[in-house]
């Protein structure tokens, strides 16, 4: 009777598992922004989208810094007269989904970094408001990763670490430095790499080098060979962002050198169904990324900026940049580079936000939302070599009513099996598919991508994604 109750107890945990599992992966993300906000318009229009994203998030602070373009100016007002636009359409905001923070709740997580560049500003006697902050909340009795969008320089939070390192035992900054994620925009000071080389067990996502050529980020709205340019141009900028869209939209600047730079730091923590952040090499929304200790050699050897920041080589891994082979549409050609790994998903990220940008004026039945994808089986799951599954979509749907598309293909960079699947009998629009898994000789992972997109104005994309362990026999 002892071995039944106990194998009882044991099924009944295992069981429950996944539920306790969810209910953790349903908390709120904790979201720190810095950024050198003034330096390119390009941080206040990325600020616009990260703020009708806001309920997603538990954010934790938007502080302003400097970068190697804006060295001895930090813009928090800025930061200011965009929250109070944002005010004015937070009440509208409420009609769509819950969650949107007050202007009360916000305004007082606005703090400042040091107005000096880069290294400079850390060191005994270079605490400021920002970096102080930064310690407070990575302080707090919150168990929940701490991620830190980084919009321009690093020295803020290079300033906090080094404190933390100076004033806590190494057991107590050990803790601090384990609830991390940094996400920076390429480096753009001289403190970026000085943590990852100090601090090398630190969470650290970047696109290292001085040429924001060889970039991650670059693939969000720069016209990369394959990329839908429509979609990130200045008319349909106006048309579905700043003209008739309230005071928020009126506030998005127009482009100076591209469109929002830097908001790939936050778009892979957006909560679509794609996206998982502790996994940046499943890939999402803010790109795709693995885990290596990238060579200087990467970037040209002749340094077209002598006064980059970036000179020596990396001394740990890091999450940086890899590449996707992705067809394109516009073309009609496969394109196989790291910018890809963010541009194939532009069309979708873009209508996200314009339907976001018409939630802040209009009501909820003049408005679309995205659909709800499901499905008829759970999101991992193992199969044996040459066995037949099926792929499912069942219950489905669309809080509008809308009619849906749907779409499911294979991610084959995301898993340890490369090869190419066949899907056979296979047609688009199949909610559920046949599928044979190969003859493997180890297990392998398999990452099918569900796409549902429904028929609403602007069409809007919600995924899930499966993860299939093939075991040999």
């Amino acid at each position: 009777m002892r071995k039944i109750g106990f194998r009882y107890v044991i099924l009944t945990l295992l069981a429950a598992l996944p539920f306790v599992l969810s209910a953790q992966a349903g908390k709120k993300l904790r979201v720190l922004v810095t950024t050198d906000i003034e330096a390119d318009p390009d941080d206040s229009q990325s600020l616009i989208r990260f703020l009708t994203y806001s309920n997603q998030w538990d954010i934790e602070g938007l502080i302003a810094t400097t970068s190697i373009h804006q060295k001895k100016k930090v813009a928090s007002e800025t930061i200011v007269k965009i929250l109070e636009a944002y005010n004015k359409i937070q009440p509208n905001l409420l009609k769509h989904e819950k969650g949107f923070p007050a202007f009360a709740e916000l305004q007082p997580k606005v703090k400042k970094g040091l107005p000096v560049y880069g290294m400079e500003g850390v060191g005994a006697g270079h605490d400021s408001e920002g970096s102080e902050w930064i310690i407070k909340v990575l302080q707090r009795n919150d168990d929940r990763p701490v991620w830190v969008c980084v919009w321009g320089g690093t020295n803020c939070l290079a300033q906090a670490l080094w404190k933390i390192q100076h004033t806590q035992t190494a057991a107590q900054a050990g803790k601090l430095y384990k609830k991390l994620r940094i996400y920076t925009i390429s480096d753009q000071d001289d403190a970026g790499p000085w943590i990852r080389k100090t601090f090398p067990d630190i969470f650290f996502i970047c696109s290292p080098g001085y040429t924001y050529g060889n970039a991650t980020w670059v693939g969000f709205s720069f016209g990369v060979p394959g990329s839908n340019k429509e979609v990130v141009s200045n008319e349909w900028i106006a048309k579905n962002i700043q003209q008739g869209h309230g005071p928020l939209g009126a506030a998005y600047p127009d482009v100076a050198y591209g469109m929002e730079g830097d908001s790939p730091s936050f778009m892979s923590l957006i909560s679509n169904g794609l996206n998982d952040q502790e996994h940046p090499d499943y890939g999402g929304w803010g790109g795709r990324y693995v885990f290596y200790t990238p060579q200087l050699s990467h970037t040209p050897e002749a340094n077209p900026r002598p006064n980059w920041p970036v000179t020596e080589q990396e001394t740990r891994p890091l999450w940086a940049n890899t590449e996707d082979s992705v067809y394109s549409t516009i073309d009609k050609m496969w394109h196989k580079n790291i910018q890809a790994t963010i541009w194939r998903w532009r069309e979708e990220y873009q209508n996200d936000f314009a339907a976001r940008m018409a939630w802040t004026t209009k009501s909820y039945k003049e408005a679309n939302h995205p659909p709800v994808p499901r499905l008829g089986h759970p999101d991992h799951f193992s199969v044996k070599s040459g066995e037949q599954f099926h792929l499912s979509a069942a219950g489905t749907y669309d809080p509008d009513g809308d009619s849906l598309s749907y779409l499911w293909f294979q991610y084959p960079e995301a898993g340890s099996y490369k090869g190419l699947i066949s899907f056979s009998p296979y047609a688009p629009n199949l909610y559920d598919i046949p599928v044979t898994a190969p003859v493997v000789n180890s297990p392998q992972t398999i990452h099918f991508i569900l796409k549902v997109t429904d028929k609403g104005s602007p069409r809007l994309t919600r995924y899930k994604r499966v993860i299939v362990t093939v075991l040999p026999k």
